[in-house]
């Protein structure tokens, strides 16, 4: 058997954003050996799902490894990715498929974070506060994950308010979070994105703190998940098959 691994990224409109995640993902490749490896995402940004897997076909793949690069299991880890896949393995019966699922709430990231803050900012006070913004879904399962990982962020940086918000979906909305944790903000406000990548939810977040700390607000923003070498580990492991995902994810 022939396999091959194909990487699913979400897509974006903003050119940065796309860039960056396939200079990530041609890192994770290179880490990687295997003999068919593509890269596609679910929207916005080609190549499209489609594309990626008649790619891996043409190359000869007889059993394909899908690996999202999703950190959370909403909407498209659960019905878009394998809706987007359901006409493929119908067209290919031959043709084995197995979905890896998205990362979701995993202690070494949650130490990814801390370690991402504390690059940033040096020592963390506990007047200090943490404004977590997520991208956003109206599944119920993203506040369960996003309480979970509140919890684990604050017990690590020892802050006294770790807030959770989102750029879209549902509530609290970025700009209610943010004005809500600096209104009682006794330390520095400490912006968190629970993103992977930049692009233009991203650049919501960047204009609004740059307004925060032109108006002489004590506000800092730290950089995408991405950035964290934790993140690329596990795309490496679950795309190599060493991972085993049902020991790795909390409550997942």
């Amino acid at each position: 058997m022939t396999r091959a691994i194909l990487y699913v990224g979400h897509g974006t409109r903003s050119k940065k954003g796309a860039e960056e995640a396939k200079e990530f993902l041609g890192r994770v490749i290179a880490r990687v050996d295997a003999p068919i490896q593509e890269v596609c995402f679910l929207e916005l940004t080609e190549p499209f799902i489609l594309e990626g897997f008649e790619r891996c076909v043409e190359k000869g793949a007889t059993e394909i490894t899908v690996v999202p690069i999703f950190l959370l299991t909403a909407g498209h880890i659960k019905e878009d990715i394998p809706e987007a896949l359901e006409p493929l393995r119908v067209k290919y019966p031959e043709v084995r498929v197995e979905i890896a699922p998205a990362f979701g709430v995993q202690e070494r990231i949650v130490d990814a974070i801390s370690e991402l803050v504390t690059a940033t900012v040096g020592k963390v006070e506990a007047a200090d506060s943490v404004l977590l913004v997520g991208r956003g879904s109206s599944d119920p399962a993203i506040h369960e994950a996003f309480s979970q990982i509140r919890t684990g962020v604050g017990e690590r940086l020892g802050v006294s308010r770790v807030d959770v918000c989102y750029l879209a979906a549902t509530t609290p909305l970025f700009a209610e979070g943010i004005e809500e944790i600096s209104v009682d903000a006794a330390g520095r406000v400490l912006v968190v994105p629970y993103l992977l990548f930049a692009g233009l939810l991203l650049s919501e977040v960047e204009r609004e703190v740059r307004k925060r700390k032109g108006g002489g607000q004590d506000v800092l923003l730290i950089e995408p998940l991405s950035r964290h070498e934790v993140i690329q580990d596990i795309v490496v492991e679950r795309a190599l098959g060493k991972e085993d995902w049902r020991v790795a994810a909390i409550n997942h």
